[in-house]
């Protein structure tokens, strides 16, 4: 792998580690060249634009359905961190939805992104589109994936970033989700930078 292309995720990763927020604060992400525009397809077929998000808070998660352990534990802490949310501050959990957007879409059409995404989330939305479409949104938003070898019985693992975006309600980048610390990590990163 060119080591060009894990510049900016690893200066990612070092603006995440920050100290708590305070009110002068500025987010770890805010004015990183992260993010844009996208059109893709929902879990129910429905054509899915990011003007849809506009005015709440995203959670961005790049991963596939088909995935033997990182995408389910990272969108299980996802779900489950907006969950504690949705218990403390109500108002705030209704203005952040939680996107999930696949990298691997010959395998994930919608009616799979429907099935997975329902585990974890009942507002989690499931994106896929063609690769050309899943490409350009991976290029945009820093995310890295690939097709793996072969696996015996014909499947494939893809190699890919394991990263999750808290966006502003502009779309604007604020910080990096630390999914990989479970539910509580995710909530409280959440709450330091979404009001």
């Amino acid at each position: 792998m060119n080591i060009l292309r894990l510049a900016p995720l690893v200066a990612i990763a070092l603006a995440a580690c920050q100290p708590a927020a305070t009110s002068q604060e500025t987010a770890p992400l805010a004015g990183a060249k992260i993010g844009g525009p996208f059109t893709l397809t929902d879990q129910d077929g429905k054509r899915v634009s990011d003007t849809e998000f506009a005015g709440r808070y995203r959670i961005m998660y790049f991963g596939y359905t088909f995935c033997p352990d990182v995408c389910p534990t990272d969108a299980a802490a996802i779900g489950k961190g907006l969950a504690m949310i949705e218990q403390d501050d109500p108002s705030l959990a209704k203005r952040i939805v939680p996107v999930f957007v696949s990298v691997d879409p010959s395998r994930d059409t919608p009616a799979v992104l429907k099935s997975f995404v329902a585990n974890f989330h009942p507002r989690m939305v499931g994106l896929t589109g063609t690769q050309a479409e899943i490409d350009a949104v991976a290029k945009s938003w820093a995310v890295f994936a690939g097709k793996g070898d072969a696996q015996p019985g014909g499947g494939y693992l893809v190699n890919h970033s394991r990263t999750t975006y808290l966006m502003d309600p502009a779309g604007k980048p604020l910080a990096l989700l630390p999914s990989d610390k479970g539910p509580q990590a995710v909530a409280d990163e959440i709450r330091r930078w979404a009001k």
